[in-house]
Protein backbone atom coordinates (compact mmCIF):
# COMPACT_ATOMS: atom_id res chain seq x y z
CA UNK A 1 0.00 0.00 0.00
CA UNK A 2 0.91 3.94 -0.76
CA UNK A 3 0.81 4.94 3.06
CA UNK A 4 1.49 9.49 3.34
CA UNK A 5 2.54 10.85 6.67
CA UNK A 6 1.92 14.28 7.55
CA UNK A 7 3.62 15.34 10.67
CA UNK A 8 4.93 18.79 11.60
CA UNK A 9 8.44 17.64 12.00
CA UNK A 10 10.61 14.55 11.49
CA UNK A 11 13.79 12.38 11.84
CA UNK A 12 16.64 13.23 12.43
CA UNK A 13 14.98 16.06 14.25
CA UNK A 14 14.17 15.34 18.02
CA UNK A 15 11.15 14.62 19.65
CA UNK A 16 8.30 12.56 20.58
CA UNK A 17 6.03 13.46 17.44
CA UNK A 18 9.22 12.90 15.08
CA UNK A 19 10.58 9.56 17.55
CA UNK A 20 7.13 7.95 16.93
CA UNK A 21 6.09 8.93 13.11
CA UNK A 22 9.68 7.66 12.25
CA UNK A 23 9.07 3.98 14.25
CA UNK A 24 6.21 3.50 12.80
CA UNK A 25 7.22 4.57 9.06
CA UNK A 26 10.30 2.45 9.37
CA UNK A 27 8.59 -0.54 10.11
CA UNK A 28 5.56 -0.59 8.13
CA UNK A 29 8.11 -0.12 4.97
CA UNK A 30 10.26 -3.22 6.19
CA UNK A 31 6.39 -5.08 5.91
CA UNK A 32 6.76 -3.81 2.02
CA UNK A 33 4.66 -1.02 2.06
CA UNK A 34 5.50 2.37 0.57
CA UNK A 35 6.09 5.36 2.93
CA UNK A 36 6.19 9.13 2.02
CA UNK A 37 6.40 11.79 4.42
CA UNK A 38 5.71 15.61 4.20
CA UNK A 39 6.96 17.13 6.95
CA UNK A 40 8.62 21.21 8.28
CA UNK A 41 12.25 22.06 7.99
CA UNK A 42 14.40 24.57 7.16
CA UNK A 43 14.89 24.27 3.66
CA UNK A 44 12.85 22.71 0.44
CA UNK A 45 14.04 18.84 0.09
CA UNK A 46 13.68 15.45 -0.95
CA UNK A 47 15.84 12.39 0.19
CA UNK A 48 15.09 9.12 1.06
CA UNK A 49 16.23 7.09 4.66
CA UNK A 50 15.57 3.64 5.08
CA UNK A 51 13.07 3.13 2.35
CA UNK A 52 11.07 5.95 3.05
CA UNK A 53 10.94 9.00 0.85
CA UNK A 54 10.68 12.07 3.18
CA UNK A 55 9.66 15.41 1.63
CA UNK A 56 10.48 18.31 3.68
CA UNK A 57 9.38 21.93 2.42
CA UNK A 58 10.13 25.47 4.34
CA UNK A 59 6.56 27.17 5.43
CA UNK A 60 8.54 30.02 6.57
CA UNK A 61 7.60 32.07 9.65
CA UNK A 62 4.46 31.69 12.06
CA UNK A 63 1.98 34.15 10.56
CA UNK A 64 -1.47 33.61 9.46
CA UNK A 65 -0.21 33.81 5.59
CA UNK A 66 1.35 30.22 6.58
CA UNK A 67 -1.62 27.83 6.31
CA UNK A 68 -1.74 29.13 2.69
CA UNK A 69 1.50 28.43 1.93
CA UNK A 70 1.23 25.21 3.14
CA UNK A 71 -1.10 24.16 1.15
CA UNK A 72 -0.12 25.69 -1.89
CA UNK A 73 3.35 23.66 -1.60
CA UNK A 74 1.48 20.38 -0.60
CA UNK A 75 -0.59 21.09 -3.82
CA UNK A 76 2.45 20.32 -5.93
CA UNK A 77 2.51 17.43 -3.95
CA UNK A 78 -1.32 16.46 -5.04
CA UNK A 79 0.09 13.36 -7.07
CA UNK A 80 1.63 11.70 -3.87
CA UNK A 81 -2.17 12.58 -1.98
CA UNK A 82 -4.29 11.41 -4.71
CA UNK A 83 -2.24 8.11 -5.47
CA UNK A 84 -1.56 7.27 -1.65
CA UNK A 85 -4.26 4.49 -0.15
CA UNK A 86 -3.70 6.15 3.42
CA UNK A 87 -3.34 10.08 4.43
CA UNK A 88 -2.48 10.00 8.36
CA UNK A 89 -1.84 13.26 10.09
CA UNK A 90 -0.01 13.52 12.90
CA UNK A 91 -1.46 16.09 14.57
CA UNK A 92 -1.35 18.69 11.66
CA UNK A 93 -4.95 17.50 9.67
CA UNK A 94 -5.37 21.16 8.92
CA UNK A 95 -2.44 20.95 6.35
CA UNK A 96 -4.73 18.50 4.70
CA UNK A 97 -8.04 20.17 5.32
CA UNK A 98 -8.13 21.46 1.51
CA UNK A 99 -7.76 17.94 0.39
CA UNK A 100 -10.11 16.10 2.71
CA UNK A 101 -12.63 17.38 0.22
CA UNK A 102 -10.67 17.21 -3.19
CA UNK A 103 -10.42 14.01 -2.58
CA UNK A 104 -13.36 13.13 -0.49
CA UNK A 105 -13.04 9.27 -0.99
CA UNK A 106 -9.82 9.11 0.37
CA UNK A 107 -8.91 7.29 3.73
CA UNK A 108 -7.26 10.17 6.18
CA UNK A 109 -7.00 9.42 10.05
CA UNK A 110 -4.89 11.29 12.76
CA UNK A 111 -2.85 10.85 15.76
CA UNK A 112 -3.14 13.45 18.21
CA UNK A 113 -0.17 12.92 20.08
CA UNK A 114 0.03 15.85 22.54
CA UNK A 115 -1.29 19.46 23.70
CA UNK A 116 -0.60 23.20 23.06
CA UNK A 117 1.97 23.97 25.87
CA UNK A 118 -0.72 26.53 27.18
CA UNK A 119 -3.28 26.19 30.08
CA UNK A 120 -5.93 25.31 29.50
CA UNK A 121 -6.45 24.67 25.91
CA UNK A 122 -7.99 27.35 24.12
CA UNK A 123 -11.18 26.97 22.41
CA UNK A 124 -10.21 27.37 19.30
CA UNK A 125 -7.59 24.31 19.98
CA UNK A 126 -10.16 22.07 21.31
CA UNK A 127 -12.54 23.03 18.12
CA UNK A 128 -9.53 22.28 15.46
CA UNK A 129 -9.39 18.64 17.38
CA UNK A 130 -12.67 18.19 17.05
CA UNK A 131 -12.87 19.30 13.61
CA UNK A 132 -10.07 16.90 12.82
CA UNK A 133 -11.47 14.22 14.59
CA UNK A 134 -15.01 15.15 12.73
CA UNK A 135 -13.19 14.82 9.51
CA UNK A 136 -10.92 11.46 10.07
CA UNK A 137 -12.23 7.98 9.61
CA UNK A 138 -10.28 7.25 13.19
CA UNK A 139 -7.59 8.03 15.09
CA UNK A 140 -5.56 7.43 17.93
CA UNK A 141 -4.78 9.34 20.69
CA UNK A 142 -1.21 9.50 22.54
CA UNK A 143 -2.75 9.42 26.45
CA UNK A 144 -6.08 8.98 28.11
CA UNK A 145 -5.93 12.42 29.10
CA UNK A 146 -6.95 13.80 25.95
CA UNK A 147 -10.47 12.59 26.01
CA UNK A 148 -11.13 14.27 28.96
CA UNK A 149 -9.61 18.12 28.10
CA UNK A 150 -10.31 17.88 24.14
CA UNK A 151 -13.66 15.57 24.25
CA UNK A 152 -11.98 13.06 21.01
CA UNK A 153 -13.25 10.37 20.94
CA UNK A 154 -10.49 7.72 20.32
CA UNK A 155 -10.07 4.73 17.93
CA UNK A 156 -7.35 3.75 19.76
CA UNK A 157 -4.97 4.65 22.28
CA UNK A 158 -1.40 4.52 22.88
CA UNK A 159 1.59 5.57 24.85
CA UNK A 160 4.15 5.22 22.32
CA UNK A 161 6.82 2.62 22.77
CA UNK A 162 10.94 1.95 22.87
CA UNK A 163 13.32 0.15 21.26
CA UNK A 164 14.57 -3.16 22.50
CA UNK A 165 18.32 -2.42 22.95
CA UNK A 166 16.18 0.01 25.73
CA UNK A 167 14.96 -2.82 27.52
CA UNK A 168 17.56 -3.72 29.55
CA UNK A 169 18.45 -6.10 33.07
CA UNK A 170 20.82 -3.42 33.73
CA UNK A 171 20.33 -3.80 37.59
CA UNK A 172 19.96 -0.77 39.63
CA UNK A 173 23.60 0.71 41.17
CA UNK A 174 24.04 2.85 44.11
CA UNK A 175 26.39 5.19 44.11
CA UNK A 176 27.87 7.97 46.90
CA UNK A 177 25.64 10.58 45.80
CA UNK A 178 22.72 10.62 43.59
CA UNK A 179 23.38 11.67 40.78
CA UNK A 180 19.90 13.18 39.20
CA UNK A 181 19.23 14.06 35.39
CA UNK A 182 16.42 15.97 33.70
CA UNK A 183 15.26 14.86 30.30
CA UNK A 184 13.08 17.52 28.47
CA UNK A 185 12.98 20.99 27.19
CA UNK A 186 14.48 23.88 29.28
CA UNK A 187 10.94 25.88 29.26
CA UNK A 188 8.75 26.47 32.44
CA UNK A 189 5.47 24.24 30.38
CA UNK A 190 8.33 21.26 31.55
CA UNK A 191 8.15 21.89 34.84
CA UNK A 192 11.76 22.51 35.01
CA UNK A 193 11.36 25.71 37.44
CA UNK A 194 9.82 23.56 40.34
CA UNK A 195 12.53 20.70 39.59
CA UNK A 196 15.04 23.79 39.99
CA UNK A 197 12.98 25.02 43.19
CA UNK A 198 13.59 21.03 44.59
CA UNK A 199 17.15 21.01 44.03
CA UNK A 200 17.58 24.20 45.74
CA UNK A 201 15.54 22.86 48.75
CA UNK A 202 18.01 19.79 48.69
CA UNK A 203 20.67 22.28 48.80
CA UNK A 204 20.05 24.07 51.95
CA UNK A 205 19.41 21.14 53.59
CA UNK A 206 22.59 19.80 52.42
CA UNK A 207 21.59 16.64 50.57
CA UNK A 208 24.41 16.01 48.74
CA UNK A 209 23.75 14.92 44.45
CA UNK A 210 24.86 15.85 41.28
CA UNK A 211 22.65 17.41 38.48
CA UNK A 212 22.72 17.54 34.74
CA UNK A 213 20.21 18.18 32.09
CA UNK A 214 19.76 16.95 28.41
CA UNK A 215 17.65 19.69 27.07
CA UNK A 216 17.67 23.27 25.94
CA UNK A 217 15.43 26.25 26.01
CA UNK A 218 15.22 29.57 27.26
CA UNK A 219 15.66 28.83 30.92
CA UNK A 220 19.68 27.10 30.39
CA UNK A 221 20.94 29.57 32.05
CA UNK A 222 19.19 28.97 35.48
CA UNK A 223 19.62 25.11 35.23
CA UNK A 224 23.38 25.59 34.60
CA UNK A 225 23.60 26.94 37.93
CA UNK A 226 22.86 23.34 39.28
CA UNK A 227 25.25 21.44 36.74
CA UNK A 228 25.69 21.37 33.09
CA UNK A 229 23.54 21.22 30.64
CA UNK A 230 24.19 18.68 27.33
CA UNK A 231 21.78 19.95 24.68
CA UNK A 232 19.58 18.34 22.88
CA UNK A 233 20.76 14.48 22.46
CA UNK A 234 19.50 11.82 19.65
CA UNK A 235 20.48 9.07 21.95
CA UNK A 236 19.52 9.79 25.51
CA UNK A 237 20.45 6.42 26.88
CA UNK A 238 23.89 6.88 27.80
CA UNK A 239 22.75 9.47 30.10
CA UNK A 240 20.27 7.35 31.45
CA UNK A 241 22.23 4.48 32.41
CA UNK A 242 24.61 7.11 34.44
CA UNK A 243 22.26 8.68 36.21
CA UNK A 244 20.34 7.52 39.62
CA UNK A 245 17.32 9.29 39.32
CA UNK A 246 15.51 10.91 36.21
CA UNK A 247 13.22 13.91 36.55
CA UNK A 248 11.27 13.16 33.14
CA UNK A 249 7.64 14.87 32.26
CA UNK A 250 6.94 13.28 28.54
CA UNK A 251 5.81 9.68 27.84
CA UNK A 252 8.93 8.86 25.96
CA UNK A 253 11.36 9.93 28.30
CA UNK A 254 9.30 8.23 31.15
CA UNK A 255 9.27 4.94 29.47
CA UNK A 256 12.80 4.79 28.34
CA UNK A 257 14.12 5.48 31.79
CA UNK A 258 11.57 3.28 32.97
CA UNK A 259 13.05 0.65 30.20
CA UNK A 260 16.79 0.90 31.95
CA UNK A 261 15.20 0.87 35.67
CA UNK A 262 15.62 4.13 36.60
CA UNK A 263 13.24 5.68 39.28
CA UNK A 264 11.50 8.20 37.47
CA UNK A 265 9.88 11.72 39.22
CA UNK A 266 7.77 13.80 37.60
CA UNK A 267 5.84 16.79 38.40
CA UNK A 268 2.84 18.76 37.55
CA UNK A 269 1.71 22.58 37.75
CA UNK A 270 -2.12 22.70 36.40
CA UNK A 271 -5.18 19.92 36.11
CA UNK A 272 -4.23 19.10 32.59
CA UNK A 273 -0.30 17.78 33.10
CA UNK A 274 -1.63 16.00 36.56
CA UNK A 275 -4.06 14.13 33.83
CA UNK A 276 -1.38 13.77 31.63
CA UNK A 277 0.61 11.99 33.93
CA UNK A 278 -1.71 10.19 36.54
CA UNK A 279 -4.36 8.65 33.72
CA UNK A 280 -1.26 6.55 32.51
CA UNK A 281 -0.72 2.82 33.14
CA UNK A 282 2.52 3.53 34.45
CA UNK A 283 1.72 6.08 36.97
CA UNK A 284 2.05 3.52 39.58
CA UNK A 285 5.52 3.22 38.73
CA UNK A 286 6.58 6.50 38.76
CA UNK A 287 6.65 9.09 41.37
CA UNK A 288 4.36 11.93 40.68
CA UNK A 289 4.23 14.93 42.77
CA UNK A 290 3.28 18.59 42.56
CA UNK A 291 5.42 20.70 44.79
CA UNK A 292 9.21 21.01 45.16
CA UNK A 293 8.65 20.79 48.91
CA UNK A 294 7.17 17.29 48.54
CA UNK A 295 9.08 16.05 45.95
CA UNK A 296 12.33 17.30 47.75
CA UNK A 297 10.90 15.26 50.41
CA UNK A 298 11.30 11.87 48.23
CA UNK A 299 14.26 12.52 47.09
CA UNK A 300 16.11 13.19 50.89
CA UNK A 301 14.93 10.14 51.47
CA UNK A 302 16.27 8.19 48.72
CA UNK A 303 19.72 10.18 49.07
CA UNK A 304 19.91 9.42 53.32
CA UNK A 305 18.84 5.53 52.36
CA UNK A 306 21.39 5.25 49.55
CA UNK A 307 24.14 6.97 51.65
CA UNK A 308 23.46 4.46 54.53
CA UNK A 309 23.78 1.95 52.05
CA UNK A 310 26.64 2.44 50.54
CA UNK A 311 28.58 2.70 53.84
CA UNK A 312 27.73 -0.72 54.83
CA UNK A 313 28.62 -1.95 51.67
CA UNK A 314 31.84 -0.48 51.54
CA UNK A 315 32.17 -1.81 55.38
CA UNK A 316 32.48 1.71 56.86
CA UNK A 317 29.66 0.70 58.95
CA UNK A 318 28.99 -2.60 60.63
CA UNK A 319 25.61 -1.93 61.75
CA UNK A 320 22.87 0.23 61.14
CA UNK A 321 22.93 3.73 63.37
CA UNK A 322 21.62 3.09 67.05
CA UNK A 323 19.66 5.85 68.45
CA UNK A 324 15.39 5.75 68.51
CA UNK A 325 15.51 9.01 65.86
CA UNK A 326 18.19 7.58 63.71
CA UNK A 327 16.62 4.13 63.51
CA UNK A 328 13.23 5.58 62.82
CA UNK A 329 14.36 7.40 60.16
CA UNK A 330 16.40 4.84 58.57
CA UNK A 331 13.70 2.07 58.87
CA UNK A 332 11.58 5.09 57.21
CA UNK A 333 14.01 5.90 54.45
CA UNK A 334 14.29 2.41 53.97
CA UNK A 335 11.05 1.22 53.40
CA UNK A 336 10.62 4.64 50.62
CA UNK A 337 14.12 3.19 49.09
CA UNK A 338 12.58 -0.54 48.84
CA UNK A 339 9.07 0.73 47.60
CA UNK A 340 11.20 3.22 45.18
CA UNK A 341 12.84 0.07 43.80
CA UNK A 342 10.01 -1.86 43.28
CA UNK A 343 7.71 0.34 41.70
CA UNK A 344 10.67 0.70 39.21
CA UNK A 345 11.08 -2.87 38.66
CA UNK A 346 7.41 -2.87 37.97
CA UNK A 347 7.64 -0.19 35.63
CA UNK A 348 10.14 -2.59 33.85
CA UNK A 349 8.43 -5.21 33.76
CA UNK A 350 5.35 -3.31 32.06
CA UNK A 351 7.41 -1.04 29.91
CA UNK A 352 8.89 -4.41 28.25
CA UNK A 353 5.97 -4.84 26.77
CA UNK A 354 5.54 -1.71 25.03
CA UNK A 355 7.54 -2.29 21.85
CA UNK A 356 6.95 -0.59 18.27
CA UNK A 357 5.16 -3.49 16.52
CA UNK A 358 2.19 -3.36 18.67
CA UNK A 359 2.44 0.29 17.86
CA UNK A 360 2.68 -0.21 14.35
CA UNK A 361 -0.61 -3.34 14.92
CA UNK A 362 -2.80 -0.25 15.80
CA UNK A 363 -2.08 1.86 12.62
CA UNK A 364 -2.59 -1.47 10.82
CA UNK A 365 -5.69 -2.17 12.66
CA UNK A 366 -7.01 1.66 12.51
CA UNK A 367 -6.65 1.33 8.34
CA UNK A 368 -7.86 -2.26 8.35
CA UNK A 369 -5.35 -3.42 6.22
Amino acid sequence: MRIVFLSPRFYPEIGGVEKHAFEVAKRLSKKGHKIAIITEGNKDERFKMDNIEVHRFYFGKKSWLKKFIIWQKLFSKRNLLKKADVVHCHDVFFWYLPFRFLYPRKKVYTTFHGYETRFPPSKKAVMVRKLSEELSLGNIIVGDYIKKWYGTKPTYVTYGAVDKYHVSSIKYQVSKYPRILFIGRLEEDTGIPIYLKTLEILKEKRIRFTFSAVGDGSLKKHVQKFGKVHGFIKNVVPYILKSDIVFASSYLSIITALSLRKPVFSIYDNPLKKDYLKMTPFSKYITIRNSPKLLADELKSVGRSKSIRNKLLRGKLRSIPSGEFVSRLHLRNKLRSITARNKTNLGYEWVKQQTWDKVVDLYIKLWGI
